[in-house]
Formats: C-alpha cells, structure tokens, sequence
C-alpha cells in the first residue's frame, strides 16, 4: 500500500511546502519554495485550493482521473484523499495555495461553507479552468489574505481573513458560472443524456428494482458527481435536477392513471414509490388533485 501523507493542520502542511506557520488556521502557498517531490497520496482534513501553474500528472479522485492544465484551480475539502499519479521522477511544484481549518470559520459569515459553495465538492476532473485575468484576481486575493497573514494577530485579524477567504469563493462562484456558460456544447450533451436516462429509468424495470431515481444515480451515469450535475442542470435550465425528475415523474404518472385495469396503488409501486400515499400526496402537489381526481 502506498504511503498515505496527512493534512489535519495548517503546519503539517506548511511543514511540507518550507513554509512559516504564521497562523495556526490559514496559510497561503508558493509552491516554487518547496522541494522536488515525487507523486503523493494525500489526505486533507483542511480546506486546500490550489492554483497550479504547469502540468504536474494525473491526479486521482476517487476512480475519476484529472490531468492538469496550467491555471486550473483545484479545491479540496475536509475528508478527502488526492492521488497524483505518474510522477515517479522528482519534479519542481508550481503555483499558488490557500489552505485553512474549518475552526478558522466557525463564527463567520461562511461558516456553511459546503452549502453555500458547492465547488468544493465537485470531483477534480471538473476543476475550474481561470483565464489570465481571472489568474490575476485569484492571486491577488492570495496576497490580500498573505498580507494580512503578516501582521500581528488581533481582534480584526480573523474577520478581515475571513472577508478576504469569502471574496475569494465568491469570485469563484462566478468564474464557475463563466465555466457552465462556455461550455455549451459539453452541457446540451449532459442534458439530452439526462433526458435519455429519464425516459429509459421508467421504460424499464428499474422504479421496481431500485425506488425512485435520484439525482446521484444521474450525475453517476453522466461521469459526473453529483453536486457539479445539478449546478449544471440548474443553470442550464432554470430547474433544479430534482425537479425535472419529479415532472418526468407526474407525466409518466397522468399517462399511466388512464389505464384503468391499474389501481393507483400498482401505478406507485411500477413508478417506485415503497408507499402509495407518497405518490398520491407527491401527485396532489403538483396536479391539485389526487391521482383518483384525476381519473374521474
């Protein structure tokens, strides 16, 4: 078993790169000053956003591999275990990092930080590809936050730390909806997928086998993970993923309750549901009446 190198606090990782602690909770990252290293397995128990300035090998998340392109930022959450592969020959690390414990947030406006940015954990193989300027902004939040990093830590240091952190992710937010916006092509290809998938889940036996579809099962087959599908979805189509499944769902439903050798109760069971009085109040929801209204 390859060996396994772990994060769990901001000077371990330090540590690593030939960096100063200057806080305890945050640091920022000039990979040039670390030394050559070959491919590593990692885990992080910290925040890590990585802005890579050359090609350094595959890396792998999970089973999905990701092969770097310069100005490509990577995030990482607490939790999880980065694999870069093909380097077996030392190499020079290039680029920029901002890693921080989750203490560092709690009491602070982006304390929910997995449900407000859901970047954090899409899969790295839909890592966020920046263009130069969008390079320079990122950079020149690091140095926001590594000046602040600089000066002797009082009452405003962990507020005006967090604000810069904040600004940083919402920049990122939009440098994701440019990235959703640009790629066309790619996300119409997601969606007739998806489209394919919802008509095929309740053409076969799958309601029966498995329940009701769910989002992640989508977001899987498409080779995606779960959170990137459905921002894509959402901003593609103005509905949420759920929500096209739930009015596949009722259409399927209103085609279906016109059989009348079917009882409403065999209808849920072939759509999926364990309980029929689910499907009749998921029905009424949507529709106003009942399925038994609706067939009258």
């Amino acid at each position: 078993m390859s060996q396994i190198y772990r994060f769990d606090t901001v000077r371990t990782y330090n540590d690593f790169n030939n960096h100063d602690t200057l806080h305890p909770l945050v640091s920022v990252i000039d990979f040039s000053k670390a030394e050559k290293r070959t491919g590593k397995k990692m885990y992080f128990g910290l925040y890590c956003i990585v802005l890579k300035d050359v090609a350094c090998g595959n890396l792998k998340y999970g089973r999905n591999y990701y092969d770097y392109q310069e100005g490509t930022l990577v995030f990482i959450s607490p939790g999880q275990v980065i694999d870069v592969e093909d380097k077996t020959e030392p190499y020079q690390p290039m680029g920029h990092g901002l890693v921080f414990h989750p203490d560092l947030i709690h009491g602070t406006s982006i304390a929910r930080i997995q449900n407000e940015y859901s970047f954090f954990s899409y899969n790295t193989n839909e890592a966020l590809h920046l263009s130069d300027r969008e390079q320079q902004i990122v950079l020149d939040c690091f140095s926001k936050i590594a000046f602040e990093l600089k000066q002797s830590i009082d009452k405003h240091s962990k507020k005006l730390i967090a604000s810069n952190i904040e600004l940083f992710l919402n920049y990122c937010e939009r440098f994701y909806d440019r990235q959703f916006i640009t790629r066309d092509s790619v996300n119409r290809g997601v969606l007739e997928k998806f489209e394919e998938l919802l008509n095929d889940y309740f053409l076969s036996d799958k309601p029966r086998d498995l329940g009701l579809p769910t989002v992640a099962y989508f977001a899987e087959e498409c080779h995606l993970s779960a959170n990137y599908f459905g921002d894509l979805i959402k901003k593609e189509t103005g509905k949420s993923a759920q929500e096209h499944i739930q009015l596949k769902l009722i259409d399927i439903a209103k085609e279906r309750i016109f059989d009348p050798d079917k009882s409403i109760s065999q209808i849920a069971y072939e759509l999926g549901f364990s309980y029929p009085q689910h499907f009749s109040r998921m029905f009424k929801e949507h529709v106003g009446s009942s399925p038994t209204e609706y067939r009258q």
